[in-house]
């Protein structure tokens, strides 16, 4: 799991840089990871999109590699972070038997990219506090410290994980970020599923981009970012940055704890029995049938996701507007497969 993902950005590539571009300190240590720029030839606003918080939900990140692979800027900056956590990606979740890698079928044969872990691996930040202060002052429980979703806006000469989060938040600044949007995933027994995370400064993008998800057949939740969960990207991407801040969870039942045998077939396929038991009794928050929610369908809800919001913001702030094209279109991605859009 040492061995990185190959990722093959597209044409119309703009940089590709690092994140210890931005934050030196990162440079030669197990947190740096690569950043790629899309900027288009007129002026705009610029977003931030981030996958791999958690490397243990494959949507986000296999849909920041497609955007990667496909996308073309017309108008604004788009800058992609596919595996925020790299140091997550080395290693998996212990006493979970999950898979460490799942592939995704191509016209020239298969890929392959890893399944990684919700933190920080433990030989890269060791030991965990008992109680871990973030650095807003949150009290969690220790193994938080490793968690990238709970250390924002980070701390230059704190541990790993705090330090990958405050290079995060000088690419914020320096890159002069008008919006961010992290991807993720969560257990279909988890309530906020299928929903876009707001912070209050983004409420009316959230609704707009929410309309036109629900008019193409999406049905998407909208959750207010709370005030007083504190380290999350939501929350101090709007409190300290400044930007607006949206967050996106699909659901994944390799996530969730009503699992049967974690396998690359329910990664891929998305399919359980104990999952749709649970969606009989009624314990689910989104529907769960025979055919499961496959990784194909949880992409393509991002990318319809990032469609709208893309979309939302220019209604709502021309000036900084974003465009793009060769965008996957979730519809075809829902019937061709990923691999459709994978160089």
């Amino acid at each position: 799991m040492r061995e990185a993902d190959a990722i093959h950005p597209g044409p119309a590539l703009t940089a590709a840089r690092s994140l210890s571009d931005y934050f030196p300190s990162l440079k030669g240590t197990p947190g740096d990871t690569p950043v790629y720029v899309y900027a288009g030839a007129t002026e705009g606003g610029n977003v931030l999109i981030i996958g791999g918080t958690h490397p243990n939900e494959p949507a986000g990140f296999v849909t920041s590699v497609m955007l990667i692979e496909n996308i073309r800027a017309v108008r604004g900056k788009i800058v992609i972070v596919p595996q925020a956590n790299a140091s997550g990606f080395t290693h998996s979740d212990p006493q979970e038997g999950s898979p460490q890698r799942f592939p995704i079928a191509t016209a020239a044969g298969q890929r392959w990219f890893r399944l990684g872990s919700r933190v920080t691996n433990p030989i890269h930040q060791w030991p965990d506090p008992t109680i871990y202060v973030n650095p807003t002052g949150q009290t969690l429980a220790g193994i938080e410290a490793r968690n990238l979703n709970r250390a924002y806006p980070g701390k230059a000469g704190g541990n790993l994980t705090e330090k990958v989060a405050f290079g995060i938040m000088e690419l914020i600044k320096k890159e002069r970020i008008d919006l961010g949007i992290d991807l993720h995933e969560s257990a279909p027994e988890y309530p906020v599923i299928n929903a876009i995370v707001f912070h209050e400064n983004s409420a009316d993008l959230a609704a707009t981009a929410q309309m036109e998800l629900q008019a193409e057949g999406f049905e998407f939740r909208l959750e207010a970012s709370p005030p007083n969960l504190r380290g999350l990207s939501h929350r101090e991407w709007g409190d300290v940055a400044g930007i607006r801040a949206i967050l996106m969870e699909t659901p994944n039942a390799s996530h969730g704890r009503l699992k049967g045998k974690p396998s690359v077939e329910l990664i891929i396929d998305g399919k359980d029995k104990f999952y749709e038991k649970a969606a009989r009794l009624g314990r689910l928050f989104v529907p769960f049938g025979p055919d499961g929610i496959p990784l194909k369908n949880r992409v393509a809800r991002h990318l319809a996701g990032l469609k709208a919001v893309l979309s939302g913001l220019k209604e709502l702030d021309p000036g900084k507007a974003v465009e793009v094209e060769d965008l996957p279109p979730a519809d075809r991605v829902r019937v061709e497969g990923i691999g459709a859009f994978l160089r």
